[in-house]
């Protein structure tokens, strides 16, 4: 099995009431921690790549690296790009072998926002490559993708028909309260996701694939290692897993998980060193990293995603 596209991921995702895991890749390691965790419990998954990872690591290698896993694990595996922001990139990445691409085009007009995906659409599906958009404009930082709190807004359920329709797109990213980056809400609140927002989409477009973007939701335990070990980070926040679970039941098809990745990564690491500070064995630290990384995810297609045995 090669590389495939989301779109049969999202037909079934949809009947079945349950969402596709969007893990952001940079490292071998990365994408080993997470189809470890997919291959054994039989779920789908997309592997995603944003400009900064591919400016990192380069194209080719992660490439490389997405159909090792693929003959590793013998599931269907996406490679998407997240967060393109112009058709150059998003074309580079179709050409170079990427099955599903993000133009980002929230920061324009409505307008403009149409014209640039129409024409990433066209041509993408013209080489069988399915394309995300996004409506609304969701705040925090991750990557290149820095926007503020007086910036962002929610998506306009009554813009979606018409923009979904001009423009073809596959699936539509929207803004009902999620945000970009680990520590987006204050510890003392509990974050409430717009559903009354993702209803009235639905409605208008039915059994079409939605996608929500930051949707970090940070274990309290990974937060206190890093704390514990010299950090200086905020209490555990993000969106509560039981919201997660209650829109990938819906309409959401996607859940795109970074954030959460890179905390039980750098925490594991920390935690190495502290207690093994002569250590200098790569395979050493990034081992128990991987790990961590298999768990998260493990816990993520169980009990948020609700994809385990799909595949």
């Amino acid at each position: 099995m090669g590389i495939v596209t989301s779109k049969e991921m999202f037909e079934k995702a949809y009947a079945g009431g349950y969402a596709i895991g969007a893990f952001n890749v940079n490292n071998m390691e990365i994408i080993q921690g997470i189809t470890e965790a997919a291959k054994e419990l039989r779920s789908p998954l997309i592997l995603q790549v944003s400009a900064g990872a591919r400016k990192y690591a380069s194209h080719t290698y992660l490439m490389k690296l997405v159909e090792a896993a693929v003959i590793e694990t013998e599931l269907p595996i996406c490679l998407h790009l997240d967060h393109g922001d112009t058709f150059e990139l998003c074309k580079s990445c179709i050409d170079g072998g990427f099955s599903s691409v993000m133009i980002d085009g929230s920061k324009h007009s409505f307008e403009d926002n149409i014209a640039l995906t129409r024409k990433v659409v066209e041509y993408a599906h013209d080489h069988g490559v399915v394309v995300e958009a996004e409506l609304g404009r969701l705040a925090g930082i991750e990557d290149d993708v820095n926007v503020s709190v007086e910036d962002s807004s929610y998506t306009r359920p009554e813009e979606v028909e018409e923009f979904v329709a001009r423009t073809n797109v596959d699936s539509l990213a929207i803004a009902i309260g999620t945000s970009h980056g680990a520590f987006k809400f204050k510890p003392d609140t509990k974050p409430q996701l717009r559903f009354d927002i993702l209803d009235e989409i639905a409605k208008r477009l039915p059994n079409f694939p939605i996608v929500l973007h930051g949707a970090s939701s940070v274990p309290k335990d990974l937060v206190d290692i890093i704390n514990t070990y010299g950090g200086n980070m905020p209490g555990a926040v993000g969106v509560p897993e039981d919201q997660l679970r209650r829109a990938a039941a819906g309409a959401v098809c996607k859940i795109n998980i970074d954030s959460d990745l890179r905390l039980a990564m750098t925490a594991t690491i920390r935690k190495h060193f502290a207690e093994n500070p002569a250590d200098f064995d790569p395979r050493q630290y990034l081992k128990p990293a991987r790990a961590a990384i298999k768990a998260l995810v493990a816990h993520k297609i169980t009990n948020v995603l609700g994809s385990a045995h799909t595949a």
